[in-house]
């Protein structure tokens, strides 16, 4: 199991970073080899199930997570995400918040669990090294297009 914190503080509204971190079918813009899904279509609430399809040809596999906390921020005050991986090969949990930073500036908070079936804790310090790469550059982008 591998779990990482990224963090970063963007000259950006509340509203405004929420939305950008939070558009899932963008999540698959900035993770190679990966197109993510919404079901049911539409705007995101607890029960929301989003699908990542990540790989190619027959090693592509689905990543379904379900939203089971879903806090938009409001007036001014902080608002977080809870997803909780139900898939058959990546397991674990993911948090996304958002919360005044200093400057009117808002802090971007990124924590995550991520456990790959079959795969031994040996390759744990891979996965994490891995996947701190793999999402902070995606939360860079994220963060980055508006």
């Amino acid at each position: 199991m591998a779990n990482f914190l990224l963090e970063r503080t963007v000259p950006l509204p509340l509203d405004e970073a929420w939305r950008r971190i939070t558009r899932w079918p963008r999540h698959g813009d900035a993770v190679p080899l990966t197109a993510v899904g919404v079901v049911p279509p539409g705007p995101t609430r607890e029960g929301t199930l989003v699908v990542a399809r990540s790989g190619a040809g027959p090693l592509a596999f689905d990543d379904p997570m379900e939203v089971t906390v879903w806090q938009p921020p409001q007036d001014g005050a902080a608002g977080m995400c809870r997803l909780e991986k139900r898939g058959r090969v990546v397991l674990g949990w993911a948090e996304l918040e958002v919360r005044p930073g200093p400057g009117g500036r808002t802090r971007v908070i990124w924590r995550e669990e991520i456990r790959i079936r079959f795969l031994p804790s040996l390759f744990d310090g891979l996965v994490l090294r891995s996947s701190r790469y793999v999402f902070g550059r995606a939360l860079n982008r994220l963060l980055r297009q508006a």
